[in-house]
């Protein structure tokens, strides 16, 4: 008996890596860095030599021309005005560097060395909190640094290494645990590659560039060749060091791939990008919580022109203001409010940021890169438009209209059908007819039913016909929810897009600035990159049915009458970040940190955050 029991709990064995195995999955990370062309040799919609503004459809209208996403292409970005920074440094993508922490100064201290440190470290909060002390800090990088290897041990339960103590997780346990189930889909580019078979040779594979050393600065720079190295390789072809020296230096391996990257579950990956995430933001106040309302991006045509709404001819419909969104699948990093029964009701505040994990494992085509940019820039335009309801009344969609107040057919001639005839309600519907005059006619209609059908002489084949009841048989229970055609007869606009649990606020917002400053946390594979965009507060007001022919006066720079009235679109993305690295994710732990306690900085001292423009000027 307590041998079947001792079986029971014993711990994994680690066996030999498996063979026939599917082979990897390439990365290469996608190349889609939209330049903004002066306006006088392109035109915001892309076409060359032509700057007159006054002729071109709207910027809305050229949007909703969209119907797949294989149709994005440059002339959509040029049209909104995307100038991207690519492989910023975390000093140009945080609007203030005072908020990063330093590189080399936390490296080899202890804990009494971090507690001396808070003093100029820990920052008021918008939250009435003190961001997190510097021994939290200290704590991340140290979990962080632990090799995969030994953590996938602690996590899976096996006994340390011979001569090792077993690593304490703390709170990266759960990192580590959503790592070690992507490892069954992708390679530990922290570890030289497994020896490949001498029969997978023969198979003609191509030989791919292998990836550089991992001996390159963390501070954010890269050289345009060592990039374009990483962007086309495998991850499995990295050079390994000789044979002796690595089975003395790598640690044993407890995990081995079994299947391609591409067809890894999507949760592992949001799974992971969140334990990441939670890891910083926890301690600032926030998390990261899945929207209860789909997010879209709401696009509003500008209302027809002054001709057009007096002439006595309905106006075309690509004259007519219509209105479409485009749907996202970003998840936003709220903050949590103070008061106990805020938190447990499920109030949340913001949102401060997106997190955008897309599941594309192929950017071969040019067509690949920009739907996946495209999905990026969605991502931030929706946060935009979502910081900005902060004290605006919701405004449905269709509010107002004809087909949201007006029956259906119009009142045309033809009479009453379906349901219509028996002279029944629609259950909740506030414009049904409620006075006897209303309900008249449905009910002659089923007087003259009911003589026709007595008249008749009843057969032997055929059965008396039941007379119509209003409602449900009363041997069924009520429904509780409407019918399909219940819900189509009901009168009333769209559902709404604004979650009543959510208090829409734009925190960390430069006040009497013209823009907003949009972080979004962008994940593809096992890497992650940070995006900061600059979003004009005119280009919102365009989206949401303003027009883009003239500009308002105080708003952004000075404009050509060829320019776009909001300006450009600026964004700074960072380079991107292995997880499975332990320095690149100490440097993206580095830069979430600094990402965080900027946007959750108290807003009283926003007066004195000056130095937000000096990636601007460095530009």
């Amino acid at each position: 008996m307590f041998g079947g029991l001792a079986n029971l709990v014993q711990p994994p064995v680690i066996g030999p890596p498996p063979k026939n195995v599917p082979p990897p999955t390439p990365l290469r990370l996608p190349q889609c860095n939209p330049q903004l062309s002066p306006p006088s040799e392109t035109s915001s919609h892309g076409t060359a030599g032509h700057t007159d503004r006054t002729s071109e459809p709207s910027i809305v209208r050229f949007l909703q021309s969209l119907h797949r996403p294989a149709d994005v292409n440059e002339s959509h970005f040029n049209a909104v005005g995307v100038h991207v920074h690519s492989d910023a440094p975390p000093e140009d993508v945080i609007p203030d560097p005072s908020y990063l922490p330093s590189a080399s100064d936390w490296d080899g201290i202890d804990q009494d060395e971090a507690r001396k440190r808070d003093q100029s470290f820990r920052r008021p909060l918008s939250n009435g909190s003190l961001s997190p002390e510097g021994r939290i800090y200290l704590e991340r990088r140290k979990e962080l640094s632990i090799p995969n290897q030994a953590a996938f041990r602690t996590v899976r339960r096996i006994k340390p290494e011979p001569g090792k103590q077993p690593p304490r997780l703390g709170s990266c346990f759960e990192f580590f645990k959503q790592m070690e189930l992507m490892c069954s889909f992708w390679d530990d580019t922290s570890l030289p590659p497994l020896p490949e078979d001498d029969g997978d040779d023969d198979q003609g594979n191509e030989a791919v560039p292998p990836l550089p050393s991992r001996t390159h600065p963390i501070d954010g720079s890269l050289d345009q060749v060592g990039h374009s190295v990483i962007a086309a390789a495998a991850e499995s072809n990295t050079r390994s060091e000789p044979e002796s020296e690595s089975k003395v230096d790598s640690p044993e391996r407890v995990t081995y791939r079994t299947a391609p990257g591409s067809q890894m579950p999507p949760e592992y990956r949001h799974a992971m990008v969140a334990a990441f995430v939670k890891l910083v933001t926890y301690d600032f106040g926030c998390t990261v919580a899945p929207p209860r309302v789909e997010p879209r991006l709401h696009l509003t045509g500008s209302p027809p022109s002054k001709e057009t709404s007096t002439s006595k001819s309905k106006p075309a419909p690509s004259q007519s203001q219509r209105s479409s969104y485009f749907p996202s699948g970003c998840v936003f990093l709220f903050r949590t409010p103070k008061t106990r029964d805020a938190a447990r009701s499920g109030i949340l505040e913001g949102p401060v940021a997106a997190v955008s994990a897309r599941n594309t494992t192929s950017f071969s085509t040019p067509v690949d890169s920009n739907v996946d940019f495209g999905r990026e820039l969605i991502a931030a335009l929706v946060t935009a438009q979502h910081r900005a309801r902060e004290n605006k009344a919701e405004k449905r969609i269709g509010e107002g209209k004809w087909w949201t107040t007006a029956k259906r057919w119009g009142g045309g001639e033809g009479g009453p059908i379906g349901r219509e005839v028996e002279g029944d309600t629609v259950v909740g519907d506030k414009d049904a007819a409620t006075s006897p005059t209303d309900t008249a006619p449905s009910e002659g209609i089923a007087a003259a039913a009911g003589q026709a059908a007595s008249t008749e002489k009843p057969s032997a084949q055929t059965k008396p016909k039941a007379l119509a009841v209003r409602g449900p048989p009363l041997t069924k229970k009520p429904r509780k929810n409407l019918s399909m055609y219940d819900n189509y007869r009901m009168i009333r606009p769209p559902s709404s897009n604004w979650d009543k649990k959510v208090r829409y606020e734009a925190i960390g917002r430069t006040h009497g600035a013209g823009y907003d400053d949009v972080f979004v946390l962008s994940s593809l594979f096992h890497h992650l990159c940070v995006l900061r965009v600059r979003v004009p507060h005119r280009l919102l007001q365009v989206l949401d049915g303003g027009s883009d022919k003239e500009g308002e006066e105080g708003e952004g720079e000075g404009h050509e009458p060829d320019e776009r009235c909001w300006g450009r679109l600026e964004m700074w993305r960072s380079r991107w970040f292995d997880l499975f690295v332990v320095e690149e994710r100490l440097e993206a732990l580095r830069l979430l940190w600094g990402m965080m306690a900027w946007a959750m900085r108290k807003g009283e001292d926003q007066g004195e955050d000056q130095g937000e423009d000096v990636a601007m000027k460095n530009a």
